[in-house]
């Protein structure tokens, strides 16, 4: 994989930060900015980069904003997730779509097309997020074939942006 490129990068204003607060608060039912933490939005080739204090914690991926892998792992939300088994994780932490057979459980509120975050079942850490590509209720139905399309994982060159 080639490394991320980040460009345009600009610190972002009050007003701003309340409305990706508000989107975030919908959609995974938690806080993800702390008051007065300096937030910065920059341009990537395949989706923009939330900085939070500093961090990649979150992404907007084709206009929807949702956390990062690192920003899951800070807040800990309970909307938007899907649960694997623990044969599924050493695939999904390499960034293989997530396979409908190895669902264990999911939210039902989830609508194909929508941001999910998978976690596995033992510990219940965020793995990887994704695009849903069937709903919550059909992924708990143990179906077959592809779930989720994979957009980044524990690993990936946007999780080691923070490690530089």
């Amino acid at each position: 994989m080639s490394e991320i490129r980040v460009r345009k990068r600009h610190r972002l204003r009050e007003k701003e930060i309340k409305v990706l607060s508000e989107e975030l608060s919908q959609r995974l039912g938690v806080d993800a900015f702390p008051p007065g933490t300096p937030v910065d939005r920059a341009e990537s080739s395949e989706f923009d980069i939330i900085f939070i204090n500093n961090l990649a914690e979150a992404i907007v991926y084709q206009g929807k904003l949702f956390l990062t892998v690192r920003g899951l792992l800070r807040v800990r939300p309970t909307k938007a997730a899907v649960t694997v088994d623990m044969g599924a994780v050493p695939y999904v932490t390499k960034g293989a779509d997530v396979m409908a057979p190895g669902i264990v459980d999911a939210d039902p509120e989830v609508r194909p097309g929508d941001l999910v975050w998978v976690k596995d079942v033992k510990n219940g850490v965020p793995l990887a997020i994704g695009e849903a590509l069937i709903s919550g209720e059909e992924m708990k139905a143990k179906g077959q074939g592809k779930a989720i399309k994979s957009i980044h994982f524990v690993g990936d060159k946007l999780w080691k942006l923070d490690e530089e």
